[in-house]
Order: C-alpha cells, then structure tokens, then sequence
C-alpha cells in the first residue's frame, strides 16, 4: 500500500503565547495541483498513534473512497494543558479557539492547496478534544463545515452554547458515544456519566435542525472504539 508522508511543524500562536506543534499527514500522491479538505484534529498525537489515522487515511485514499484529505494533528503538551485549552472553563479556551480559526486555518491555507471554505474543512476530536472541537465550530461557522465527534465531554456550558446557537445549517455532524460510557474515570480521579448528557445533545441538536448523524456503539470511553470508528466517520464525512 501507498503511504502517505508526515511533517513535523511549529507554529508560533499570537493568542496562546506559545510554540504549537503540528503533525501533518500528506497523501501518497500529494501534489499542489489538486485541491485537499483539511480534517484537524485535537488530541493531534492520539490520533496519529493511537487513531492510526495517516494508516487510516492512506487505505480510503488507495481504495478512492474518500476525497483527498490533509489530515492536522494538534497535539497538546500534558494533561494540565489539555483541560486548560479544551475544557469550555479552561483558562486558556477562548485563546486555543481562535488560534484554530485565525492561525492555524489561514497557515493551511497558505502553505497548502486547499478549498478555503467552510466545507472544506473539519474538525474531529475524542472526549474533551470533541468538546473544543464543537466549541470551535459553534464560535466560528463559517470557518469550519463539519464536525467529528468521538464521545464528547458534554457540559453545561456547551449545551448552554448549542442552546443559543441560531445557524445551525451552518456545519453538519457526526455523533458517536459508547453506551457503556455511565462512569467514566475523569483526570480529577472521579467519574462522570457520558451517555446521558450526549442523548441531551443530540436532542437539543435534532430540534434545531443540525444536520447530524448520531450512532450508540457497544462499548466505552477508549480508542478500542474510536480507532475502528475512525474509517467510518471519514467514509461518512469525504466519501466519494
């Protein structure tokens, strides 16, 4: 099989302060004279190495079952960092959401062939990865056009932002959580209920009228499930 190639970059963020790597997969067949949907992904490093996602990426390319993606992994420093830019409280939320849409989208855009549109770009993350993943689209529509969520951590405040949310045809989205997701174990050391609060959003997301496509798999909070879920969730979204 063709494979595709890796690039580790650094990206200097105005709005975090800070240095930001980025992984980048490139297709096998790459060239600037097509045109490639961006997919970026936080939790970057979880889904090059757990996700498998350049591995993923390089059969669906192969097999020409999906549109030519550049798939972007944003990878976070630890754990203190992860819930200080995903978790809609975080410190340093608003600031990781607007390096995604105004630094990082006009980086791409610049340095790759791709569609600069809404549509032509996703963005896709596991549990609170997914949150800030979600978070990001609902702060800025016309940037982002689709949304890949791998059972997200639902708070108060991102139903509170769907709630008040009014363009919802504005992105499509793809919903997954495990049923056995009741307890899951939080960094913090305790454990929360998942299920119930992604039935919540998932209704307040069909009454307002968001193109969705929701799914409850047999199994819990781990990429045991959301590696395999991973083929379907690209099919689904850049099928061909």
């Amino acid at each position: 099989m063709n494979r595709g190639t890796v690039e580790d970059l650094t990206l200097y963020s105005e709005a975090l302060q800070e240095d930001m790597q980025l992984l980048v997969y490139l297709p096998f067949n790459y060239s600037p004279l097509y045109k490639y949907t961006l997919v970026i992904a936080s939790d970057g490093k979880d889904y090059f190495q757990l996700g498998r996602a350049p591995r993923v990426a390089d059969e669906l390319l192969e097999n020409q079952e999906i549109e030519n993606i550049i798939f972007v992994g944003v990878p976070y420093k630890n754990v203190k960092d992860r819930s200080t830019k995903y978790e809609p409280t975080g410190k340093q939320h608003a600031a990781y959401l607007r390096f995604l849409a105004h630094e990082l989208v006009p980086f791409l855009d610049d340095k790759y062939p791709t569609y600069q549109v809404g549509m032509g770009r996703a963005l896709i993350g596991d549990s609170l990865a997914a949150t800030v993943s979600l978070m990001a689209a609902l702060k800025y529509p016309n940037t982002f056009g689709r949304v890949i969520l791998q059972s997200p951590k639902v708070s108060e405040e991102l139903l509170e932002k769907v709630s008040d949310f009014s363009s919802s045809h504005s992105f499509t989205v793809y919903h997954v959580i495990g049923k056995q997701e009741t307890e899951v174990k939080l960094t913090s050391g305790e454990t929360e209920d998942f299920l119930e609060p992604n039935r919540e959003l998932n209704k307040m997301m069909k009454e307002k009228g968001f193109s969705i496509f929701y799914e409850e798999f047999e199994g819990d909070h781990t990429w045991k499930h959301w590696q395999p879920d991973l083929k379907r969730a690209l099919i689904q979204n850049f099928g061909v």
